[in-house]
Parts: structure tokens; C-alpha cells; sequence
């Protein structure tokens, strides 16, 4: 049986899975030796939220700015996102702890993949992937890869050197970049890839040697360039959301410490990654920050709008919450006097009590959080709510 299908057979609530990830994380530090966070944002969710932002450096720094370990383990999903909040981060990491790990499970792509290159070692599981450095940069209304855009527009440069012009197409597009986009772009690029130069031969090539003899401090940046100049080569990888393996790493010069090999530590990282995929299955959660002493978590607002409210006659507050998983729809009630008749109406109307932790577990598993709903209608009323 799969780990999916042993914790699927458990019937697991979201706060059940909240608990047992906590439980991994003190398991996997007994292991170790060491201090994890978990760091994970919901890849498939379509949340613009889920890529790696500022807010997370502040959440992390946070949350072990006075964690008494020298070594810390860094268990890493995201898709990527801000080259600054990476940087900061990793900053932050190397200035408070001796030793720096980063586990790779899943995917830590662009940014991830940064972050990662600034570890003592990366460790890895067989379904861990890391994936071409690159900015993201945003151009118009979307989000780019900053080396394809400069690919396109070299490309480009040489069409109008060879030819004379360019088709009316590729003119209109060239005609809306802006000197300072450009640049913008570029050095967003050049950003990216001298943060890993810097750092590789600095931690993961500190000890490297070669027949014996420990690398000069030249031959760990030589190495490290060819490193970085294979991780930005698009033209080998062929999409920037390419899942670089372990094999892959290795080839390019990066000493990996494969997981798998250890079979207790193995256990506890792939059901940490199991755990986390039946989180975000369940629930509108889509993005986890956790240790073995505390989690934050970030939420998706429920679609649900909660209701208008007349303070001056708010005893009591009649809402309709459906799953966006099977629709269902759920009838509760909020109350802001302490009256059992409130309680006995409700009840005889179909109503149920809003849930105390603010999650309401549907019938078919799924998770609502009513976080949001109510904190809007506690400021409605300006008391709170009492049940």
C-alpha cells in the first residue's frame, strides 16, 4: 500500500494531518540532528499567492529568529518568484545557522532552485526535482522568464541585422519594449545568476577536492560558473518548469545526498510530502510554514460572501456556506448573546453552530476555512462571536 492510500484509509481530518505533519517534523529532527522548517506552497493551485514573496521572508524569519540550533534543515516546494525575497531569505539562514540543508521532495523550481544552490548540501528523494535559474519578471499583465524574454529579443536583434527589418508582427512587439524594461530584464537575469556564483563556492563547493587536494578558491568559482552557465541554458532544458533530477544534478557538478538511500529518513520526508498533498486536497489552504512547535498557514478566501448584517439587531447570524469541492451547502449560525433559545431555534431550523477552529469539514473530507467570514462579520457587529 502507497502512503497516499494509508492516509487516505485513516479517514484523516484536516487537523489530523496538521498534527501528524508537526509529529514528522520532531521525528525527522531526531534523525538528523537538526532544526527543520517546512516550507511548501501548492503548486496546482491557480493562487498568485502561492510563488515565493517578501511576505514569506517575514514569516520565516519569524518564525526561527530565536531557534536555539545551529543546523537547519530546509524543506522546500514553490514554483518560485521574487529573486530579492530568495536572496533575503538566504541571507537571513546563513547569517543565524552554522549549517544550512535544503530537502527536496517535490519541485523547487526558479527561485527554489536558487535558494537551494545556497546549501551546505542538497538533499533529495527520487521525486525531487529542481529546475532552471531564472528571474521572473513582469511584463504587460503576466509573469516572465527573464532569460526567454531576452532570448526572444536577441533573437530579434539578429532578424533586423540580417534582413534589414522585421515582419509587421515582431516591429509592433519591439516597438513597445523600452530602454529601461530592457535593462529592467537583463539585470534581473544577471541578478539571479550572480546570487548562485556567489554562493555555491562559499558553502556546497567549500570542502570540494579533487585527487586529494582541496579546490582553490579559483577552481570553486570556475566550477561554479559552469555550473550556473548549464542551470540558465534553456536551450538544453527546454522550458523553464523543467524537472531537473538527481542524475541531471550531478552531471552539471552538484553533489547531491540522495535520500533514498537512508530508509528511516526516507519514510519521514516522503510522508511529509504525502501529508502536505492530502493538505492541500482537503482544504483551502495553499501555502504551509511549519516546525515542530508551531504552523502558519496560508488560506484561499472562501467563494462564500458573507451576509450583511444590521448591528443594531445582531443576536444572532444566519449563514449559508457551500463546498466548493461537492457543493454542498451548509446551513450555520453565529450568535452574540448568550441566549439557549437562540441555540434551540437555530437547531430546529437545520442550522449548525459555526465551527470554534473556523473549519467546517464537509461530508465529502474537504476543509473550508471560514477565517475570513468571521473576521468580516465580527467587524460587522463589533463584538465576537460567542459560540
Amino acid at each position: 500500500m502507497g502512503l497516499m492510500s494509508e492516509y487516505i484509509a485513516k479517514r484523516m481530518s484536516s487537523q489530523d494531518l496538521e498534527k501528524e505533519l508537526l509529529k514528522l517534523i520532531k521525528k525527522y529532527n531526531k534523525i538528523r540532528n537538526s532544526f527543520l522548517i517546512v516550507y511548501s506552497g501548492a503548486i496546482s493551485k491557480p493562487i498568485p499567492q502561492i510563488s515565493l514573496s517578501m511576505d514569506d521572508y517575514f514569516t520565516i524569519f519569524d518564525m526561527l529568529k530565536s531557534v536555539p540550533s545551529e543546523n537547519l534543515d530546509f524543506y522546500i516546494e514553490t514554483p518560485g518568484g521574487s529573486g530579492e525575497a530568495a536572496e533575503e531569505i538566504v541571507r537571513f539562514l546563513r547569517n543565524k545557522f552554522k549549517k544550512v540543508s535544503f530537502v527536496v521532495s517535490g519541485e523547487a523550481k526558479s527561485a527554489g532552485t536558487i535558494m537551494a544552490l545556497s546549501a551546505d548540501k542538497i538533499l533529495m528523494t527520487k521525486s525531487g526535482s529542481l529546475g532552471p535559474i531564472d528571474a521572473q519578471v513582469k511584463i504587460g499583465r503576466s509573469q516572465q522568464s527573464a532569460y526567454d524574454y531576452m532570448d526572444w529579443v536577441k533573437k530579434k536583434h539578429k532578424q533586423a541585422n540580417r534582413n534589414g527589418k522585421l515582419n509587421p508582427f515582431d516591429a509592433t512587439m519591439v516597438a513597445q519594449i523600452s530602454p529601461g524594461e530592457l535593462a529592467g530584464v537583463n539585470n534581473s537575469l544577471n541578478f539571479a545568476e550572480d546570487l548562485v556564483v556567489e554562493w555555491l563556492p562559499e558553502y556546497m563547493f567549500k570542502n570540494l577536492n579533487h585527487n586529494g587536494k582541496n579546490l582553490t578558491q579559483k577552481q570553486k568559482e570556475s566550477k561554479a560558473k559552469k555550473v550556473v552557465k548549464s542551470l540558465i541554458n534553456h536551450n538544453k532544458w527546454r522550458s523553464h518548469g523543467r524537472s531537473i533530477k538527481i542524475d541531471d544534478l550531478e552531471k552539471i557538478g552538484l553533489p547531491i545526498k540522495k535520500i533514498d538511500s537512508d530508509k528511516n529518513l526516507c519514510d519521514i520526508v516522503y510522508r511529509i510530502q504525502t501529508v502536505i498533498r492530502l493538505l492541500y486536497g482537503s482544504s483551502n489552504t495553499f501555502k504551509i510554514f511549519a516546525t515542530q512547535d508551531e504552523k502558519i498557514f496560508g488560506n484561499a478566501t472562501a467563494v462564500n460572501a458573507p451576509p450583511k448584517v444590521n448591528p443594531k439587531t445582531a443576536d444572532v447570524v444566519e449563514l449559508g456556506v457551500e463546498c466548493p469541492q461537492c457543493k454542498t451547502k451548509h446551513k450555520l449560525y453565529m450568535k452574540f448573546v448568550n441566549n439557549p433559545k437562540i441555540d434551540r431555534d437555530m437547531k430546529a431550523k437545520g442550522n449548525t453552530v459555526f465551527p470554534k477552529d473556523n473549519k467546517l469539514v464537509c461530508s465529502c473530507g474537504f476543509t473550508i476555512d471560514l477565517t475570513g467570514m468571521r473576521n468580516d462579520i465580527e467587524r460587522q457587529v463589533g463584538k465576537k462571536v460567542l459560540n
